[in-house]
C-alpha cells in the first residue's frame, strides 16, 4: 500500500461535488455560529432550547428546521434535545483535545483535523494534546491561527477515506 502524502490545497481540490464548499457556508449562518459559540464558551452539550432563545425575534418552528436541517447534513447531531456535537466539536471525550486558555478550559474536538482548525477558528493560539495512534505515546503541540508551532516538525496527520455509507466521522472514533 502507497502512502499519499498531500497538503490540504490539493486534499481541498479534490473536492469535485463541491460539498466541501457547500459546508463551509452553512458554518456561516447566524444559527450555527450561535451553536458553534456556545461550544466555545463552555463543554457542550448545547439545549436546543437554549438556541432556540438565542433568537427571539425569529418562530422557534423556523429554528427547529433549521438545526434539523444542520443535523440531515451532517454539520451537527440532535439527540435527546441536545447538539451533542458540532464540527469541530465533540461534548462526548474523544483522543483529540484543545485547550483554549486557562479561563475556558479544554474543548474535546471530533479527529485531528479538527483540532488543527481551532486557532484560525478562533484567532487565537491553542494547544492540542492527544496520543500517537500508532505508539499510543502522549503528543502535544501549539498552534496558532498560521500554523503548528515547532514542536509539530515531526507530526503527521493521516486522514483516511470513508466508505460510501459512512456518515459522521465522531462515531468512528
Amino acid at each position: 500500500m502507497a502512502l499519499e502524502i498531500r497538503t490540504a490545497a490539493e486534499l481541498i481540490a479534490l473536492d469535485v461535488e463541491g460539498h466541501g464548499a457547500a459546508r463551509r457556508t452553512a458554518r456561516e449562518t447566524e444559527l450555527l455560529q450561535c451553536v458553534l459559540q456556545a461550544f466555545v464558551d463552555r463543554p457542550g452539550p448545547v439545549r436546543v432550547d437554549a438556541i432556540v432563545s438565542a433568537f427571539p425575534a425569529r418562530a422557534a418552528e423556523s429554528l427547529l428546521e433549521a438545526l434539523a436541517k444542520l443535523n440531515e447534513e451532517d454539520l451537527v447531531r440532535i439527540d435527546a434535545g441536545r447538539v451533542n456535537l458540532a464540527y469541530p466539536f465533540s461534548a462526548s471525550p474523544t483522543p483529540f483535545v484543545v485547550d483554549l486558555d486557562p479561563g475556558r478550559g479544554r474543548r474535546y474536538v471530533c479527529c485531528a483535523i479538527d483540532a488543527l482548525g481551532i486557532a484560525p477558528m478562533l484567532g487565537r493560539r491553542v494547544r492540542i494534546r492527544s496520543r500517537c495512534h500508532h505508539c499510543a505515546e502522549p503528543m502535544a503541540l501549539s498552534v496558532d491561527p498560521s500554523g503548528p508551532g515547532p514542536e509539530a516538525g515531526e507530526v503527521m496527520v493521516w486522514v483516511g477515506k470513508r466508505a460510501e455509507d459512512d456518515r459522521r466521522a465522531c462515531d468512528a472514533l
